[in-house]
């Protein structure tokens, strides 16, 4: 029996998406596949992904440039939210899955399909993310996911292919599974699998090895308007071009690469490689300003905000109520947050060295040590007194008992 007649499917071009196609044919009696291809900026051309979905059986091959989409939906309200999982990975590869759960369901309910399909196994992050972003846009449509069930492994799916015309992958030397989109990449397997090595340099493209890097360091400059990055160097800059010309800047110089061993959303522990160059630069800089201008305990109470935030991102939550509820808070918060941060960029490190902003809560002549000094010192004595007091009375009645 089908479990559905028409069938959108996430597809990348690899072999398990292509065999997907074939496979929901003919195992799951699925009359039509359409597939759909998402440009995140991943830097392949997108032609030829096209053409292999019709040469796999696909009825239609759908291709979508999302790129500025995602950078100024997904990427910037992140930035707002400086969204870093276990504070160390700016979540660039899952940012991209609620964006492509969205153009599926889009794209299903354009074509009249009754289900949406993706090629993630059961041992990741990414099916969560599908699944659960898929069920909150439209609950109605079913959720196939083939590669979760088939229990093929890698030589048999492949086999499984030719069988339906789809050629065997050209024999690769490189061990790795990458993820890449315009925010960075992602690497894992093979000799990354022990914690133990270090990765090989081979496995890097978007961050210079220190060696390679310049020997003088390179300023730059980021604007800001309510949170968002406008500028680079004064220069004003739609979304995908500030993050292209950020990651080359910024790669120029070793910044962005992240090394972590990271909790899956599925219980187990992976070893996981990033590059986020970019990302990176923004978060900080982002950070950086927020702490001019906004008071001590929004930025205090934000931080809590963050981790909440980056879990749910993390989790495939994007579309759920919880996170509506903290991009309110987040932006509300962003109103005042405009300004410039001027950043050093030197052998793998970004170190903001500068920053101002014409909603700058920051005192000069509360703040010196010098003459123009204007800070009430005899008031500290009784503003100690009073903050200290609850301390004092609680060390006297312990003295006393």
């Amino acid at each position: 029996m089908a479990r559905a007649k028409k069938v959108v499917l996430a597809y990348s071009g690899g072999v398990d998406t292509s065999v997907c196609i074939p496979y929901l044919k003919n195992e799951w009696g699925v009359e039509e596949v359409i597939t759909l291809a998402a440009d995140l900026g991943q830097g392949d051309e997108l032609e030829p992904v096209r053409k292999k979905a019709f040469q796999a059986g696909a009825s239609e091959s759908l291709v979508e440039d999302a790129r500025e989409i995602f950078v100024r939906d997904y990427a910037f309200d992140a930035i707002q939210a400086n969204a870093m999982y276990e504070d160390r990975y700016p979540l660039s590869t899952a940012l991209g899955r609620p964006l492509i759960a969205k153009l599926l369901v889009e794209a299903a309910e354009k074509y009249g399909a009754d289900a949406v399909a993706h090629g993630c196994t059961g041992k990741g992050n990414d099916q969560v993310r599908f699944d659960v972003a898929i069920a909150a846009l439209n609950p109605d449509l079913k959720v196939l996911a083939p590669a979760r069930e088939w229990g093929m492994s890698r030589e048999a799916t492949i086999a499984y292919g030719e069988r339906f015309g789809i050629p065997a992958p050209v024999k690769k030397s490189s061990p790795y599974s990458i993820d890449r989109n315009i925010l960075g990449r992602s690497i894992e397997a093979g000799s990354l699998e022990d914690p133990w090595v270090e990765p090989p340099e081979e496995v890097f493209v978007m961050a210079k090895p220190i060696a390679d890097t310049p020997d003088e360091p390179e300023y730059v400059e980021v604007g800001f308007e309510q949170g968002i990055p406008k500028t680079v160097n004064g220069n004003a800059c739609d979304p995908v071009t500030l993050v292209t010309q950020l990651n080359a800047i910024a790669g120029r110089h070793g910044v962005g690469r992240i090394d972590m061993m990271e909790n899956r959303l599925v219980g187990i522990k992976s070893r996981e490689i990033y590059e986020a160059p970019a990302l990176m630069v923004l978060i900080q800089a982002h950070r950086d300003l927020e702490s001019l201008t906004l008071t001590a305990d929004i930025t205090q109470y934000k931080r809590g905000i963050e981790q909440t935030y980056s879990q749910l991102v993390y989790n495939g939550l994007w579309y759920s109520p919880l996170k509506e509820a903290l991009d309110a808070f987040v932006r509300q918060t962003q109103e005042r947050v405009s300004g410039t941060v001027r950043l050093k960029l030197f052998k793998g490190h970004a170190t903001v060295v500068g920053r101002q902003s014409p909603n700058s809560l920051y005192a000069a002549d509360m703040a010196t040590y010098g003459e123009q000094d204007q800070f009430d010192h005899k008031a500290a004595e009784g503003f100690i007194y009073v903050w200290g007091l609850p301390t004092r009375i609680w060390s006297e009645q312990r003295r006393r008992s």
